[in-house]
């Protein structure tokens, strides 16, 4: 398997946490998209992903899977125990609900934030921005830190007891949050203390 990506962007830290969970983090080789030069808006990678994101993971066979809940739902099925998606319907469901929750509410809306109302990559990278549009989107990551917050004070992890994609969507999120300057409410204990728990896991630890 090939990941193309670039290290240190929220998004391939996602895979790159869920490759290290799974154990296969050893058996990918990966392939550096220049983001910041403009690599990933040549013909040769939007090929590959026509939506010019990374990262994306190659098959041997010249498969190409994009989106990180894609990937990981990829990389949670190769072993025997999928412990990041989910096992029973039920928990896959829930699992999907609060990843994407985590995804559009916090993530997402930090990107629009740090893309639009914010000098971002650079003017040969942000060739459109709406900085009204950034900054109700980084109303809506506060929003959301609060939600997580309020889920968080009635069970361990954002799916409920066990760690998930959910909590490693939220996890990059934050991080994210830190980078661009959109600051977790200092009252918002629940998430804090989620989050020092998560930082030790050893695929984020180590």
């Amino acid at each position: 398997m090939k990941i193309l990506d670039f290290e240190g962007f929220p998004n391939p830290a996602r895979v790159r946490i869920a490759l290290k969970e799974k154990g296969l983090f050893d058996q990918v080789e990966f392939i550096s998209v220049n983001v910041p030069e403009g690599e990933h808006r040549t013909a040769a990678f939007l090929e590959k992903n026509p939506s010019a994101t990374v990262p994306v993971l190659e098959l041997a066979d010249g498969t190409t899977i994009s989106e990180c809940s894609a990937i990981t739902e990829y990389l949670d099925g190769l072993t025997e125990e999928q412990e990041l998606t989910g096992k029973s319907p039920k928990e896959r469901g829930v699992i999907a609900m609060m990843q994407r929750r985590a995804e559009a509410g916090l993530l997402d809306a930090v990107g629009t934030y740090f893309h639009h109302a914010t000098p971002g990559l650079g003017e040969a990278i942000e060739t459109y921005q709406c900085a009204e549009w950034g900054n109700h989107q980084k109303k809506r990551a506060v929003s959301t830190m609060y939600y997580l917050d309020a889920v968080l004070a009635e069970q361990p992890y954002l799916a409920g007891d066990e760690f998930s994609v959910a909590d490693i969507t939220a996890f990059a999120g934050l991080g994210f949050a830190d980078f661009a300057g959109v600051e977790t409410p200092a009252d918002c204990k629940n998430l804090a203390q989620w989050r020092a728990k998560v930082e030790a896991r050893p695929s984020i630890a180590g």
